[in-house]
């Protein structure tokens, strides 16, 4: 059995920067067993995979890391937008915990609009000596999945920043440190390798934590972000009440069959 699948880097205008991810369009949904193998054998951050639906959304979507099913994944669901976008000016997933998202053009990129999570200061001694850094904590309180957010002096920190990645595994949330920007309004990096990922190169959902939290601190509705990962990634940022509007671009750098 061949199945199709296309690469796309996500949040990036050129290939081998943003965020990877592997979408693959399927008839229907297979064993999660093999949906969990095909994404440890892409290897990639995540692994989107979509079936056609009719009703609230376009197509039902799913999100594997290679270890683990999440609650939401933003730049794998820009990368399906822009796989199965066609003529249309957008597109609606269904999700089985983050509700129906929207992906649609925004000139020569997209909008992706997601929940927000919402953080309350939370002092945590254990994250912070498992990231090796020295900030504020704040914990989701609300949103899809646990998110915990650092904030750091400056730009430098965030970049400097080393994590214990077996002790960062043990806290099992998405980590993001982040402070004022420098190339950008905002920088952040993301760890999550309770997720199997240890750095990841820019993320959508995390944004979805930052766009409220720095909206507040900005004292602005918008603004621009940069994930200063290895591979790097430029979004922009826009609160609109309790979504997050996410611009990015994308870039197809791969396709092919998975043959079973």
């Amino acid at each position: 059995m061949a199945m199709p699948f296309t690469v796309v880097d996500a949040f990036t205008d050129r290939p081998f920067a943003g965020n990877p991810a592997a979408v693959m369009l399927l008839d229907a949904w297979p064993d999660d067993a093999l949906l969990q193998s095909i994404a440890l054998e892409h290897n990639l951050s995540e692994t989107a995979f979509l079936v056609p639906m009719e009703g609230v959304a376009d197509y039902e979507l799913r999100w594997f890391t290679p270890t683990v099913e999440i609650a939401m994944c933003g730049h794998a669901t820009l990368a399906s937008g822009h796989v199965v976008l066609g003529d249309r000016d957008a597109v609606r997933f269904a999700t089985r915990k983050a509700g129906v998202l929207t992906v649609g053009r925004d000139g020569d990129g997209y909008m992706l609009d997601l929940p927000v999570t919402r953080v309350a200061s939370a002092p945590d001694v254990a994250l912070l000596a498992a990231l090796g850094c020295d900030g504020e904590v704040f914990a989701s309180v609300s949103g899809a999945q646990q998110t915990s957010i650092i904030l750091l002096p400056d730009a430098a920190a965030v970049r400097a920043c080393a994590p214990d990645m077996a002790a960062l595994a043990t806290c099992e949330v998405m980590a993001i440190v982040t402070a004022p920007g420098d190339v950008a309004d905002i920088v952040s990096r993301v760890f999550v390798p309770a997720w199997g990922v240890d750095e990841d190169p820019v993320t959508g959902s995390a944004h979805a934590a930052l766009a409220p939290f720095w909206a507040e601190r900005l004292g602005r509705d918008r603004f621009t972000a940069y994930q200063t990962s290895a591979r790097g990634g430029h979004l922009t940022c826009r609160l609109s009440g309790e979504r997050a509007v996410l611009g990015g671009q994308c870039v197809t750098v791969m396709q092919g069959e998975l043959l079973l």
